[in-house]
């Protein structure tokens, strides 16, 4: 699994370099992001922007994460979608539960409001 991670002040941007998260990479998707937040993050961003297409064991994995955030009082964004990405959230009501901006630095705004 190709990712990275950055920091911008308390915002932790985890940005997946994969063309699919789907069930051969949810699993390390989920605990990298486990990581991340057990390491005291509580502003997380997913940017989304290389994902081509997602299947419901990366949504999963998405809302391990999100899940995990909120329990600590923490804020989760996923940032720039695919338009594919970005219909599957919608058309399994997750958009109702999961922040969706369409860029990073747009996550990282909202984020630096709250």
């Amino acid at each position: 699994m190709n990712f990275e991670t950055k920091n911008i002040k308390d915002i932790t941007i985890f940005k997946l370099n994969e063309k699919r998260l789907d069930t051969n990479i949810s699993g390390l998707v989920k605990g990298e992001l486990s990581l991340i937040l057990k390491e005291g993050t509580n502003k997380l961003i997913v940017d989304l922007s290389e994902v081509e297409t997602c299947d419901s064991s990366g949504l999963s994995a998405i809302l391990v994460a999100n899940r995990m955030v909120h329990s600590v009082g923490g804020k989760i964004r996923l940032a720039a979608p695919s338009e594919k990405v970005y219909s599957l959230i919608k058309i399994t009501q997750l958009d109702r539960v999961l922040s969706v901006c369409e860029t990073v630095n747009e996550a990282v705004l909202e984020l630096n409001k709250e």
